[in-house]
């Protein structure tokens, strides 16, 4: 059975397919892996549009992070260029997809985070009318807009799970449904205590640039980087009637 919940961006020119809320087995999931762009796409609209005298937006983005490919989409519904850094060499699906939207890639040679994070800051405060999106979409607007989106869904789950990084999602959501029970699976970023919030964090065995296995993954669309690598600790962790938010195919 299917839940679907309609809302409005912060730009009403802009029309998103709904949230949809499936039920696979036992859990309530949210499947962000239906519109293009994912989650991150659905948040950041408030953020950009924060800011009318930017035209650019500037991203450092891991091979296969999921921001290049929300930011493409978004910059390209409001009229505005997106510029993407990220490591010289393959390019992922997602860095292909961002470039089809028209995303402007810049390669950076030695591609660690520190430096291609160092290499957007100069690129944006060297341009005119550039902008600079924090790593991982931290930024208290977007964490805003996540809590004002989910509280709009009319549900009050009493445990939820997400991938954890950053924590932009999970600590959005905390605000959203401040008696739920929080865990995430960290995947490759080092999560701080800040960025966790009120989360218990299980550690995934996969690098992030490692694909989650097969018989591992959950049975409908979902990151191979990154959604995919909690759904076995949802399998052996969750409570029935928990809810997971899949952020992205």
């Amino acid at each position: 059975m299917k839940k679907f919940f309609e809302y409005k961006t912060i730009d009403s020119n802009v029309k998103l397919q709904p949230i949809v809320i499936e039920k696979h087995g036992n859990i309530n999931v949210v499947r962000d892996d239906l519109l293009p762009g994912g989650t991150k796409r659905r948040f950041i609209y408030k953020f950009l549009t924060s800011h009318p005298n930017v035209k650019e937006w500037v991203y450092a983005s891991p091979r296969v992070g999921y921001a290049q490919v929300a930011l493409a989409h978004a910059c390209k519904d409001l009229g505005l260029k997106a510029t993407v850094v990220i490591p010289k060499g393959k390019h992922f699906f997602l860095t292909t997809e961002a470039i089809s939207l028209g995303a402007n890639m810049i390669e950076v040679p030695m591609g660690f985070l520190t430096h291609i994070q160092h290499v957007a800051k100069k690129y944006a405060s060297e341009n005119e009318s550039c902008g600079l999106i924090p790593f991982g979409l931290d930024h208290p607007i977007i964490i805003d807009e996540i809590k004002n989106i989910a509280s709009g869904l009319n549900i009050k789950p009493k445990e939820v799970w997400t991938c954890i990084s950053s924590g932009v999602l999970s600590r959005g959501l905390q605000s959203a449904w401040p008696d739920a029970k929080f865990y995430g699976v960290r995947v490759g970023h080092g999560t701080t205590d800040r960025e966790r919030g009120r989360a218990e964090v299980f550690d995934s065995k996969y690098k992030f640039n490692q694909k989650c296995k097969s018989d591992e993954k959950p049975p409908f669309p979902s990151s191979d980087y990154y959604d995919s690598k909690v759904w076995s600790f949802i399998k052996e962790h969750a409570s029935p009637d928990a809810l997971f938010w899949n952020v992205g195919s």
